[in-house]
């Protein structure tokens, strides 16, 4: 079973939320090329951190400490690919999410 309640507490923040929304269709919000992981490197794709961060208009460490949680909780994963790391959503999660939601609320 999920902890639902460090999902909730990541969901609770408008800045992770729209982080989340983006990584939801990344070629919609991240419009330079070199934002998001070519599809051709990896078929699962990803967002670079360093873009994820101009966005979100942070700092380095409070997004990355953002990411972190998120991942924690289990709402995206990463890959490094040499000195950067990608991150997108686990989609089976967000799923999850929201049956439960629909289930259990």
């Amino acid at each position: 079973m999920k902890n639902y309640i460090d999902i909730f507490k990541v969901l609770a923040n408008q800045t992770r939320l729209d982080m989340l929304m983006w990584l939801k269709e990344p070629e919609k919000h991240f419009d330079k090329p070199t934002a998001h992981l070519s599809k051709n490197i990896n078929e699962k794709g990803g967002v670079c951190v360093g873009d994820i961060q101009e966005k979100a208009a942070l700092s380095q460490s409070t997004v990355s400490h953002y990411l972190a949680m998120m991942q924690h909780a289990g709402l995206l994963e990463s890959e490094r690919h040499g000195k950067w790391t990608y991150y997108r959503r686990r989609e089976e999660t967000v799923k999850e999410v929201a049956e439960f939601i629909k289930r259990e609320l």
